[in-house]
C-alpha cells in the first residue's frame, strides 16, 4: 500500500500542465445594439447612464431567464461559472444552449476545473459542436477522472489550484446578462427533491453589461484558461444525449421570455457599477488590501453606512478586522444585521468551525444575528416552494442604508476575499434594497433561528418561531451529537485563512 502511495505521489509530481497550447483571444461584440436583444434593452427605458435591474429570487423564475435567453440570443452567448452540474437542469440549459449554437449563435464556456471531475467526455463533446468552444479555468495537470486523483497527482501544485474561480454570470448578446449567487444546478433553482438553496440572482441590461463581458474576456483570454481539449483526449461524438425540443422548454412560467416577446421588459432603472476580481488574483501574487478586490471594496462600502447594514452570506467568517469594522459601526450607531447558514443548513460544516469562533464576539456588540433553519416553510413570498426539501442558505447580499446593494458571488469568509475570484453589482437602488431587506425579514421571522447570549456570559440559545410557537435550543438546533462532535475534533485543523 506504502508503495501505490508513493507511486501515486510521483505521477502527482510529475504531473505538468500543457505548453504551447493553440488558443486564440476572442472578444464581446460591440455593437449590442443591432441585436433583437439590444433594441429590447433601448426600447425598455434607461438613459443618463443607468442600467435596468431587477432582482430573482425565484429559482423557477431564474432558470426559466436563462433558458429564455439562450432561446432568444442572435449572435453570442457567454457562460461563465464556478460549478456546472451534471443534472436534469444542466442538461435542459445546455440543450437550449446548444440549440442556439445550432442558429449560428458564437457561445463560449468558461467554467472552473474544481467540479468538473468525471465531466471531461461531456464537455469535450459541447466543445466539439460548431459554435461552441469550451474552456477550464486553472486546471487540474492529471487524475482527471475524480477529485480525489486530482488532488493527488497535483500534489506538488497545490499552492495554484487551491485558487478558483467563484465567478457566476450568463450574458447574451452583450445586451442582457444575469449575475449573482446562482450556479448551474438542480439544487439552484429549487427542482432539487431534498436539498435547495436560497439564492439571488439579477437581470441587468444597459450600460453595465458591456462592463461584464469586459471581465468575462479578461478571464477567457487570460493564461489560465485552457481549451478543454488541452487537458483531455477527444473523443467521438457519437452517441451524445440529446433532449427533444418538446421537453426543453420552460417548465414555470417563463416570465421574461414573455416580456422578451412583447418587445418591453420590466426594470428597475439605476446607477450601477461591477465588482470584479482579476484572473492574476488567481496567482496569489495580489495583497488582500489591493483596490481592485472585491473584499477592499465591499469593506469600504460597510465602512461607509451611517444607520444600518445588512448581510446576507452562507459563509461567515469575518476575522478580527471584520469584527473590528463592526465594533466601529456599532460604536457609531449603525444597526448590523446578519443572516448566514446554521450547521443544519451549511453544505461546508467545516466553513462552519471558522464562523462559530466569532458568534460570541458578534453578539458581545448588539449585531442582530440569525441562523437559517433546516424547513422554511411552505410558499414564501417571491420564493418558490420548497415543499419538503431541506434549505440552505447560497444567496450573498449586503445592503446599506436601505439604498446601496451588493449582489454577487462573495462570500464573507478568507476564501472569497483572498483566494477565489469574485464577481458582483452594486446598485444605488432603494427599491432593490427593500426587495432584498424583505426577503431577510421573512426568513428571519419563520425560517430561522435567532441566536441570542445568556446573560453576560458565553453561552448561547437558539430561539426558533413558527406561527404560534417557540422553541429554544442550548447547542446548534437540529443536528446530532455525532455531528457536533465531529466539528470540535476537527477545529484544530481548520485554518481560517484556508475557510
Amino acid at each position: 500500500m506504502a508503495g501505490v502511495l508513493t507511486f501515486c505521489l510521483l505521477l502527482g509530481g510529475c504531473a505538468t500542465l500543457p505548453r504551447n497550447v493553440e488558443k486564440y483571444p476572442t472578444h464581446a461584440i460591440s455593437d449590442p445594439g443591432d441585436t433583437r436583444l439590444g433594441r429590447i434593452v433601448a426600447a425598455s427605458g434607461g438613459g443618463d447612464d443607468l442600467s435596468g435591474v431587477r432582482l430573482l429570487a425565484s429559482g423557477e423564475e431564474a432558470f426559466d431567464s436563462l433558458i429564455a435567453l439562450a432561446d432568444r440570443a442572435q449572435r453570442t452567448l457567454d457562460l461563465q461559472y464556478y460549478i456546472i452540474d451534471d443534472d436534469e437542469s444542466s442538461r435542459i440549459l445546455l440543450q437550449h444552449v446548444r440549440m442556439a449554437a445550432e442558429r449560428g449563435v458564437r457561445v463560449r464556456i468558461l467554467v472552473d476545473d474544481l467540479n468538473t471531475a468525471g465531466q471531461d467526455t461531456r464537455f469535450m463533446r459541447l466543445g466539439e459542436m460548431p459554435n461552441i468552444e469550451v474552456r477550464v479555468f486553472n486546471p487540474f495537470p492529471g487524475g482527471r477522472f475524480a477529485l480525489w486523483s486530482r488532488f493527488l497527482f497535483s500534489a506538488s501544485d497545490i499552492p495554484r489550484i487551491n485558487h478558483r474561480m467563484h465567478d457566476k454570470l450568463f450574458v447574451a448578446d452583450n445586451a442582457i446578462a444575469i449575475t449573482g449567487g446562482r450556479n448551474i444546478g438542480d439544487e439552484y433553482f429549487t427542482r432539487d427533491r431534498t436539498y435547495n438553496f436560497v439564492d439571488l440572482d439579477l437581470i441587468v441590461a444597459g450600460p453595465i453589461v458591456p462592463q461584464l463581458s469586459e471581465s468575462f474576456d479578461r478571464f477567457w483570454n487570460s493564461r489560465y484558461a485552457y481549451p478543454i481539449s488541452s487537458v483531455d483526449a477527444p473523443v467521438p461524438t457519437e452517441g451524445e444525449p440529446r433532449l427533444n425540443s418538446a421537453g426543453t422548454g420552460p417548465e414555470g412560467g417563463d416570465f421574461l421570455g414573455r416580456e422578451l416577446d412583447a418587445g418591453h421588459l420590466r426594470l428597475d432603472w439605476v446607477r450601477a457599477r461591477v465588482l470584479a476580481d482579476r484572473p492574476v488574483k488567481i496567482s496569489g501574487q495580489t495583497s488582500p488590501a489591493e483596490e481592485r478586490t472585491i473584499a477592499h471594496n465591499i469593506a469600504a462600502l460597510i465602512r461607509s453606512a451611517h444607520k444600518d447594514v445588512l448581510i446576507i452570506s452562507p459563509y461567515f467568517v469575518p476575522g478580527p478586522r471584520g469584527v473590528a469594522l463592526m465594533r466601529s459601526l456599532v460604536n457609531r450607531g449603525v444597526r448590523i444585521r446578519i443572516l448566514t447558514n446554521s450547521l443544519a443548513t451549511t453544505d461546508a460544516p467545516i466553513v462552519h468551525i471558522g464562523y462559530a469562533h466569532y458568534r460570541v464576539p458578534l453578539l458581545r456588540l448588539g449585531i442582530d444575528l440569525r441562523e437559517l433553519r433546516p424547513k422554511i416553510g411552505s410558499a414564501r413570498p417571491r420564493f418558490h416552494r420548497f415543499g419538503h426539501s431541506t434549505a440552505g442558505l447560497h444567496a450573498k447580499a449586503v445592503v446599506i442604508d436601505d439604498r446601496t446593494v451588493f449582489i454577487g458571488s462573495l462570500n464573507m469568509d478568507a476564501r472569497s476575499a483572498h483566494t477565489n475570484t469574485e464577481l458582483g453589482i452594486v446598485l444605488d437602488s432603494p427599491q432593490i434594497a427593500a426587495q432584498v431587506t424583505a426577503l431577510f425579514d421573512d426568513i428571519s421571522r419563520y425560517g430561522s433561528f435567532h441566536v441570542k447570549l445568556i446573560g453576560r456570559g458565553d453561552a448561547l440559545e437558539w430561539i426558533g418561531r413558527g406561527p404560534g410557537a417557540e422553541r429554544i435550543w442550548y447547542h446548534d438546533p437540529q443536528t446530532t451529537f455525532l455531528q457536533r462532535f465531529a466539528l470540535r475534533l476537527l477545529t484544530p485543523f481548520a485554518p481560517e485563512q484556508l475557510l
